[in-house]
């Protein structure tokens, strides 16, 4: 459904050395892969290895040096009419939700922006309060949060509402950018656990960008490591124990799981075992 191929990406950086002229520093170096249709992606890196650029280039954002992005068949880049099949089929989840949301709307102005998206695609008007409250209890949000300003809210719920912003358009591919890492572990669950659940009713594939591999192992169906620029590995979440790759090893081995009896707290342990690292 969604495929890269040999995208390689740089940036001009000046020189210290010369009054005038500059150099390049890659930073992407021919990232190739593919995404199955209603299948979970999650792309692991550390900070510094591409993860936030590839986001870019995924979503429309940055065009690479060279490589083509493919959107059901359709390459991205080559034509006006493969960014507006990318802005149709692809919804984005960022990490800021206290950023992505305008702190004057109300959530139903906030909903509303994904749905003024949907709006212009199908060239009609929509009954925006039906669907805002429909909305809304997809995400497990009451009607009353509609009116409510994103000071007026938590975290958790806020990122909610960026999510309903997200599925308002009706896209088939959702990315999400560090999506929960600003979350604390208890209200990272509970997302995790409604991206699950909206993954499957509304038949949705994702490309989930982080750093944290326990998140990976509870959502992802396939998990791709990016260190410095490169794919190192590639594979599925079911077989991330077996990996040869030395970086990969590496982050497996990076966590550390504490014994505790008291397990009933839905926390960081939770989190490890429903993702089945314990």
């Amino acid at each position: 459904m969604l495929e890269l191929k040999g995208i390689c990406v740089s940036f001009r950086r000046e020189r210290q050395d010369k009054l005038f002229g500059h150099t390049r520093r890659q930073v992407l170096f021919d990232v190739s892969f593919s995404v199955r249709e209603g299948s979970c992606l999650g792309i692991l890196g550390e900070s510094g290895s591409g993860k936030s650029t590839m986001g870019r280039v995924l979503c429309g954002l940055l065009k690479p040096d060279r490589g083509e992005v493919l959107l059901d068949g359709v390459s991205v880049y080559a034509s006006r009419a493969g960014r507006k099949n990318l802005q149709n089929k692809l919804s984005v989840v960022f990490q800021d939700y206290t950023t992505s949301a305008n702190p004057r709307f109300q959530v139903k102005d906030i909903i509303g922006e994904g749905l003024a998206v949907r709006e212009r695609r199908e060239g009609r008007a929509l009954d925006r309060p039906k669907e805002v409250r429909e909305l809304l209890n997809l995400v497990g949000l009451s009607w009353e949060f509609a009116g409510r300003f994103p000071h007026e809210i938590s975290g958790g719920q806020l990122q909610r509402v960026c999510i309903a912003r997200a599925v308002a358009c009706r896209p088939e591919v959702i990315l999400f950018d560090e999506a929960i890492s600003s979350l604390d572990a208890h209200t990272q669950v509970q997302v995790m656990d409604l991206l699950r659940e909206l993954k499957e009713k509304l038949k949705l594939t994702y490309v989930f960008i982080t750093h944290d591999l326990t998140s990976i192992t509870y959502l992802c169906d396939d998990v791709l490591f990016l260190y410095q620029g490169r794919v190192s590995e590639h594979l599925p979440v079911s077989r991330i124990s077996g990996t040869k790759d030395e970086y990969a090893r590496k982050l497996l081995e990076s966590i550390v799981v504490f014994d505790t009896e008291d397990r009933e707290d839905c926390g960081e342990n939770d989190l490890l075992e429903k993702g089945g690292i314990l």
